[in-house]
């Protein structure tokens, strides 16, 4: 084990292939550098960790931060409103059910299902835009706009207000990524990425305040003025519920969509099926979040207690990193944990967490990666990758290709 196997995890050098890495990692399941954090790899003991109230996902809990490599990119994520993800219970399932009154069951069972028809149309209008089949970067042209027109709609954003938005998205999403060269121009992409953070805030809490004097059938209007057992949110609670929808749901489904397409161009075998039969999207979509998770790692939850893990005790306070994408291809439970198999009898993933802090907006993302996934396979004719690997971005743990240039012989009605 080399001492700065972490240090290689988040060097940008490794993001095309960081399993090698993981590999390496999971052959020390508790893994600890001097004052860095506690490293857990291996698919059992992640699954256990994210069931235990020992845990905290609170950074107040945080002992020090003084040896972990992403507590800058933390840092960053907390000029946001604070939402219920980076909260522990009571707080966090009080807002969390809140927010599930407007999103799914018991309350509103259909929502997501009853979004396919709209999904699909964003779907088509955007392979409508694609202009020439000689070079089309699918991140620019489809991955990155399905998402964010998703979540302007479930949000109840003005079409003539989309483009707005999708401004302020692009910025906040490229601050999320750490400064590849780090210099002169540093204080300036800070002062930009405040200045869309304020805008977009101010512009959310006008349409709160407009949906509290005139609510429609949209999500903000449902989270401004549904009440329930729990009260009504506060325009802070759905400021900041709203923003969590915006960058966890659009940044994960960007790269389970774009992911996916590469990893289907990869194996030309599986996009064909797809192509013959998108009933097989289903499991298809579920292997991706094994093998390619759109999130690779959940650093930064803390220790409310000492706690043993695989006889190694981990004290109270310190910072733990929970490393999904390696325990995604721990052989320990998964065989031929590197191979993409969508025929898989058991896809039990960690794709989306588990415990309370499950993804909130997991049924979302499933249907859109698979119609996005479907849509285009049958639709390209002959895609092919024009790079392989692609040019990725900067974050280690949002992974995904920030440009996926491919091409196609044309593209079908």
């Amino acid at each position: 084990m080399t001492p700065a196997i972490l240090r290689q995890i988040i060097d940008y050098d490794h993001r095309a292939n960081p399993y090698p890495l993981y590999a390496e990692l999971r052959k020390t399941p508790v893994y600890h550098e001097e004052d860095g954090p506690f490293v857990i790899s291996g698919y059992y003991d992640i699954q256990s960790l994210l069931h235990d109230p020992r845990i905290s996902s609170d950074a107040r809990n945080l002992r020090s931060t003084a040896g972990d490599p992403l507590a800058a990119e933390a840092d960053e994520e907390a000029a946001l409103p604070p939402s219920f993800l980076r909260l522990d219970p009571p707080e966090h399932d009080r807002l969390r059910r809140m927010t599930n009154r407007s999103f799914g069951p018991p309350h509103t069972p259909r929502h997501v299902y009853e979004m396919r028809g709209e999904l699909s149309d964003i779907v088509t209008e955007l392979i409508a835009g694609i202009e020439s089949t000689e070079r089309i970067d699918l991140v620019d042209q489809f991955s990155y706009p399905f998402p964010v027109t998703v979540i302007c709609r479930l949000l109840g954003v003005p079409r003539e207000d989309e483009a707005r938005f999708h401004v302020w998205a692009d910025i906040i999403a490229a601050s999320l990524d750490p400064d590849p060269s780090p210099g002169a121009d540093s204080a300036e992409r800070v002062k930009v990425a405040h200045s869309a953070r304020t805008e977009l805030g101010m512009y959310l809490a006008g349409l709160i305040e407009e949906r509290r004097k005139k609510p429609g059938e949209d999500m903000l209007s449902l989270l401004a003025t549904s009440p329930g057992p729990d009260g009504s949110m506060t325009t802070m609670e759905v400021l900041s519920t709203s923003v969590l929808l915006l960058i966890a749901g659009h940044e994960t489904t960007v790269n389970l969509i774009t992911n996916g397409m590469l990893t289907l161009l990869r194996n030309p075998d599986i996009l064909q099926r797809l192509r013959e039969d998108a009933a097989l999207a289903v499991p298809i979509v579920e292997e991706l979040l094994r093998f390619e998770p759109p999130v690779q790692l959940v650093p930064q939850r803390t220790t409310l207690a000492d706690i043993e893990v695989r006889g190694v005790t981990i004290p109270k306070g310190s910072s733990l990193w929970l490393v999904l994408a390696a325990g995604n291809r721990d052989p320990e439970r998964f065989d031929h944990p590197d191979r993409f198999d969508p025929d898989r009898g058991d896809i039990q993933h960690l794709g989306f967490g588990s415990g309370i802090h499950s993804c909130f907006g997991a049924p979302l993302a499933r249907l859109e990666a698979q119609l996005a996934l479907s849509e285009l396979a049958r639709r390209l004719e002959n895609p092919r990758l024009l790079e392989d690997p692609p040019p990725y971005r900067q974050n280690a743990v949002l992974r995904g290709p920030r440009h996926l240039p491919i091409a196609c012989d044309a593209i079908l009605p």
